[in-house]
């Protein structure tokens, strides 16, 4: 019996791409003939190789609110995208094209839309980025992961679901991840995480309170590629990583509390774990200013607390981390408390729907 196919695209940044790649672990289960489209170089190339599906790069520009001499040019690549992505969903008859964002999924999205094939697009921020912000338009359905970023779309069209997480990061177990790092039962865990490519201005920070950290915390320290200190190597109590993948389950399993960037995959992980967070996001001179508002909005309903990078020093850092285990409790129960649906469910529902 010949499996229905649907196209996957998104790319630019992790974030673009493991929500997708969670959807696609499920679905790659059932009746699911599955391709991913992205840019010929990008993450999402290196993200999608360790998923037995097939990957297609294709020309894309980026996408900017400002003028610059290379808007030309990246005009030209985005229209050579869509050339190159319209012959690709021409000849793979998709019966859905499933879409998460960045630069690359707005020449497959207009492909898709010329041919008329259903087009799903999901956002991850409490604002839509650029690439969304356009996209809309040629969506069937939308679905965010915030409430509020809903008021951004066309109500009759869109859906907040939450974010679609990672069935393994229920996996894990915390003897095992307890072993993995050589952590006793003394001291609580705390794991630090920069995002993908780590974070300088939180590895310093951590690196700077480190004498005070380890006699309250043990600490796992996820710095980013090329970000490790050798020689902190030997500090007891305090394990550090480029990054983690095949344990990284095990490890939350045995978190206490975590230090993390505002992205949302990331915090809403965190959200579905229970673990309280403090969250140190992006500046506005780093990135458009979305991971401040997705930190705002879990501040507010009581999952977190935030800490601006420009007011990071160690003993900010300290003070925040106090603040936030005297409220544990209180956020634990407003985790648990949360009405977010179950959102890989729930997208799992509505992309079967196409198998008809």
């Amino acid at each position: 019996m010949k499996k229905n196919t649907i196209v996957f695209t998104g790319g630019g940044s992790a974030g673009h791409v493991t929500p997708n790649i969670a959807i696609i672990n499920e679905l790659s289960q059932g009746e699911w003939d599955i391709h991913y489209i992205g840019s010929i170089k990008g993450i999402e190339k290196e993200l999608i190789s360790e998923v037995d599906i097939p990957y297609y790069g294709i020309s894309s520009g980026k996408l900017r609110r400002y003028m610059d001499k290379e808007n030309a040019i990246d005009l030209f690549r985005v229209l050579r995208g869509i050339i190159e992505a319209r012959k690709l969903l021409k000849r793979l008859k998709p019966k859905l094209v499933f879409s998460k964002g960045g630069f690359v999924s707005v020449p497959v999205i207009i492909a898709a839309s010329s041919l008329n094939i259903p087009i799903y697009i999901h956002e991850s921020d409490l604002t839509p980025g650029l690439a969304n912000k356009i996209s809309q338009r040629f969506a069937d359905r939308i679905f965010t992961s915030f409430d509020e970023a809903a008021s951004h779309f066309p109500a009759r069209k869109t859906t907040a679901i939450g974010s679609p997480i990672r069935r393994e990061i229920f996996s894990g177990d915390k003897e095992r991840g307890r072993e993995f790092l050589g952590f006793t039962y003394e001291r609580p865990i705390l794991t630090v995480m920069g995002g993908s490519l780590g974070a300088k201005k939180i590895n310093e920070t951590i690196r700077e309170a480190l004498q005070e950290l380890t006699s309250i915390y043990q600490i796992v320290h996820l710095c980013g590629k090329g970000q490790k200190d050798e020689s902190l190597i030997n500090i007891k109590g305090y394990r550090q990583f480029e990054y983690i993948s095949n344990e990284l389950a095990d490890i939350l399993a045995a978190t206490d509390t975590v230090v993390t960037r505002g992205g949302s995959n990331a915090i809403f992980e965190f959200l579905a774990l229970k673990l309280p967070m403090l969250i140190i996001p992006l500046t506005k001179k780093q990135s458009r200013g979305d991971q401040i508002l997705n930190a705002e909005s879990f501040l507010k309903k009581g999952f977190s607390l935030t800490l601006e990078e420009e007011n990071l020093t160690g003993d900010s850092l300290l003070e925040s981390l106090d603040k936030l285990e005297k409220r544990r409790g209180q956020i634990i129960n407003n985790m648990q408390a949360s009405p977010m649906s179950d959102a890989l469910t729930v997208l799992i529902k509505e992309i079967n729907i196409h198998r008809r």
